[in-house]
């Protein structure tokens, strides 16, 4: 416990300023944190980053991290988007495939590119919700953190039916709905002290399906954990995993909240 008070002390100083400063410095935080958001997940499946293929796939995370304004540049400089770039490094990882004879497969160069769209979609509007404004990089980081403190405490309370045993055999259908409940408080709370939407109703209606899914970001790494005997995605920050461990739940809710028109 000692050390992930420590570690969450240490990463709020370094990591809240730059999220406050926004711009540039932001930008580029988020494309290291998911540089080792994709080193994870490739080190999940026996594959490096550090090798041809690798650099590859982080070409094509790197591409799907590109901001609005920088595709834009690049697309009124050389004519090509960002979708254009990925679909590069799709046929680069395929064409690897033959040069070595399938010992790097078509399931390692399909993992490696899903790999880097997971990772990439959900930290590429993490930017793009901070360049609308801070107050919804908050909101997002509120309802995930309620929704996790609240399941953890309503399921510890009064948990006794299992959400999905055989991938996170601690959560309950209990947790699951006081997670909502929890979240649902905290913004309305959150909407008195600084407005995120015109309509109430609404507000409550994004919130419920934004703490569901961050449940469900949650599980889908648990479930990719599981299925590759891994405890943690990493050891970046020691007591709470790696950055896959800590930004689950934000890989799904930041996209859905743009999907919704939210932001």
């Amino acid at each position: 416990m000692k050390q992930r008070i420590i570690t969450a002390v240490v990463a709020a100083a370094l990591f809240i300023p730059v999220v406050i400063w926004g711009g540039l410095p932001f930008t580029i935080l988020i494309y290291g944190l998911a540089a080792v958001g994709l080193f994870e997940i490739l080190r999940m499946k026996g594959l490096k980053l550090f090798s041809l293929p690798g650099l590859i796939s982080l070409f094509a995370l790197f591409s799907f991290l590109m901001p609005e304004a920088w595709e834009r540049y690049i697309n009124e400089t050389v004519d090509y988007t960002k979708i254009d770039l990925a679909l590069i490094a799709v046929l680069l990882l395929l064409t690897y495939t033959v040069v070595v004879k399938n010992r790097y497969s078509f399931d390692d160069a399909a993992f490696s590119i899903l790999g880097a769209l997971y990772v990439g979609i959900g930290f590429y509007y993490f930017i793009e919700t901070r360049a609308v404004g801070i107050e919804y990089v908050i909101y997002a980081l509120l309802i995930i953190w309620t929704t996790d403190s609240g399941a953890y405490f309503t399921g510890r309370k009064l948990g006794k039916h299992k959400l999905w045993p055989d991938i996170s055999p601690n959560k309950t259908i209990e947790g699951f709905v006081g997670g909502i409940i929890s979240a649902i408080i905290v913004a309305l709370i959150f909407q008195m002290i600084m407005p995120v939407s015109d309509s109430i109703p609404y507000l409550i209606i994004v919130t419920i399906l934004a703490s569901i899914f961050g449940q469900l970001g949650d599980l889908v790494e648990s479930a990719l954990k599981r299925h590759y005997s891994v405890k943690d995605s990493g050891n970046v920050l020691p007591g709470h995993g790696g950055i896959l461990d800590r930004f689950d739940s934000l890989l799904f809710v930041l996209p859905l909240l743009h999907f919704l028109h939210f932001i």
